[in-house]
């Protein structure tokens, strides 16, 4: 019985994991979840599967759910504290971390330094501390499993193929639901135009992002460190289908791609039971259906997004973390009809322009440049 340790329960990823650990009860059980604030959600799952404790980031709703559990033989902690208490718990095989922002830093290296392995659905982990995260792992002789599709996808691809003999990595996009939408279109779009994913049902700020290409950029930055590869060895492409989640090029000129239909079970359910795989009860594809797999280049001049990413990897040290700090202030704004679309990418923008980089901040150093860029984003925006 492998015993898994949730990180960010309540959201998309993390209830899509509850479902694979359901499926596949007799091999998977969850021992500890944490969330944010969803307390109805996590008095559900608390007495689904009767993990031992568990964790509301959220005082007020940690007392809350307090009361609700009274009942039941678990523990409730809360706070940063509390999300370290679960990664580092002793008896867990695996920590899947699905929490959202910069947050996941933290409890993923108390999760590493206590020899756990990670199934990471967290970008911010590796776009902001991937220089200390992937040098941890080796150090404790830690897995990082990557749990995002399009990671996943690649880590299928070269499973079985010696690394030195990968040249490129073809990251592939969906074009998010305004693909050859111009810029002057993009200025019109509200918060619920933005959320109609053609493809993908996920949470509210990944979606925002998926429609920006800035998630990609994001994936960028990630799949560098995953796969210990150089910016100019990752090409974005749009597979607006997304049946191919991504393709791995290797010296000889061959390509290998990973296909399934867009699923997030799957790239989770790879993660939990590596390396064996299990039987899983996804669609198959269809191919004669499908008709054909669509390919194009990604629109950057309305996109911007991706560029700047790309800037940003190519600063490293701090840049990373300004670019993603900025964004999430952005796209909060976005979400409560603040600002416009295009007001996310031009505010990132702005922000890496005012920003002097550290080349190799430490975890302090990177918190340090995630609050002092909120508070510009927030300054200049009169947030």
């Amino acid at each position: 019985m492998k015993k898994i340790v949730l990180l960010g329960s309540t959201g998309s990823i993390g209830t899509q994991t509850l479902e694979v650990v359901s499926e596949h009860a007799d091999e998977l059980q969850v021992i500890a979840l944490a969330a944010d604030k969803n307390v109805a959600r996590m008095e559900e799952q608390i007495r689904r599967y009767r993990p031992g404790i568990v964790c509301m980031y959220d005082e007020t709703a940690a007392k809350d759910l307090t009361v609700r559990v009274k009942d039941l033989p678990v523990r409730v902690v809360t706070g940063m504290d509390g999300l370290l208490t679960l990664a580092a718990l002793p008896e867990a095989d695996i920590v899947l971390t699905a929490l959202v922002g910069m947050i996941g830093i933290r409890p993923t290296i108390a999760a590493i330094e206590s020899g756990k392995d990670i199934a990471l659905a967290n970008k911010e982990t590796l776009v902001c501390a991937g220089h200390i995260i992937m040098p941890l792992a080796e150090e404790h002789h830690v897995r990082i499993l990557p749990v995002d599709s399009e990671h996943s996808a690649i880590w299928q691809c070269l499973m079985g193929n010696p690394a030195k003999r990968l040249e490129k990595i073809l990251l592939t996009a969906s074009g998010g639901p305004f693909r050859g939408r111009t810029r002057e279109y993009l200025k019109t779009v509200r918060p619920q135009d933005a959320l109609k994913h053609p493809n993908w049902t996920m949470g509210a700020k990944v979606t925002i992002d998926s429609a920006s290409l800035v998630n990609k950029g994001l994936e960028v930055m990630e799949a560098r460190w995953l796969f210990g590869v150089s910016l100019d060895q990752i090409e974005v492409v749009i597979q607006p289908e997304s049946i191919v989640h991504s393709m791995v090029q290797y010296t000889d000129g061959s390509v290998i791609a990973q296909m399934s239909v867009p699923t997030m079970k799957l790239p989770i359910q790879v993660a939990l039971f590596y390396p064996d795989r299990r039987e899983a009860g996804t669609p198959r594809i269809d191919f004669a259906g499908l008709g054909r797999i669509t390919w194009e280049r990604p629109d950057r001049e309305n996109f911007p997004g991706l560029d700047l990413a790309m800037r940003a990897a190519a600063a490293g040290g701090s840049m990373p973390t300004v670019f993603n700090a900025a964004n999430e202030v952005l796209v909060k704004a976005f979400l409560e009809e603040r600002i416009g679309f295009t007001d996310i990418t031009d505010g990132i923008e702005a922000a890496m322009d005012a920003h002097e980089p550290e080349a190799a901040p430490g975890v302090e150093g990177i918190l340090a440049a995630q609050r002092e860029t909120e508070e510009r984003v927030k300054s200049r925006l009169s947030l």
